[in-house]
């Protein structure tokens, strides 16, 4: 399976899209990337006059790249359209804030996968390569 097979297999699209590349994924892990375009609507209120992007954004990230597109690799073939993988639980940490504009990295590496469970460490860094936030995401394959 190509990375692009994998962004095609994403159940999400534009304005919810939030992969613009995998940069590497094996059966341990990945890493993708995510630019954050200004003129995503949850800027114009988040904060006022001083734009910053929701944890809860960070979060959504982290959890397409470090665990969405991670599950779609290693479910390989036996993904198909009554399969979905569902967010089950985060413990993230933020540590600095992530602006418009910003291009950020996250690196996910698997703590297990078993039973229909997977979960992962997730680390996103800035372009200066500054961790913006870190933490625990697992999810659950479940059937439509």
């Amino acid at each position: 399976m190509t990375n692009q097979d994998i962004l095609y297999k994403l159940p999400y699209s534009k304005p919810f899209l939030f992969v613009d590349e995998i940069i590497s994924i094996d059966e341990n892990g990945v890493e993708g990337t995510y630019t954050f375009d200004e003129n995503l609507d949850f800027y114009s209120g988040h904060f006022k006059d001083n734009p910053v992007t929701p944890g809860v954004i960070l979060t959504e990230v982290m959890a397409q790249i470090g665990l969405v597109c991670l599950g779609i690799f290693l479910l390989n073939e036996s993904l198909n359209k009554n399969i979905a993988i569902a967010l089950t639980s985060t413990d993230i940490e933020f540590l600095k804030p992530v602006f418009p504009k910003e291009k950020v990295t996250v690196f996910s590496e698997k703590i297990y996968f078993r039973f229909g469970k997977l979960k992962c460490k997730v680390i996103m860094k800035n372009e200066k390569g500054e961790e913006v936030c870190t933490g625990i995401i697992a999810g659950m394959i479940i059937s439509k």
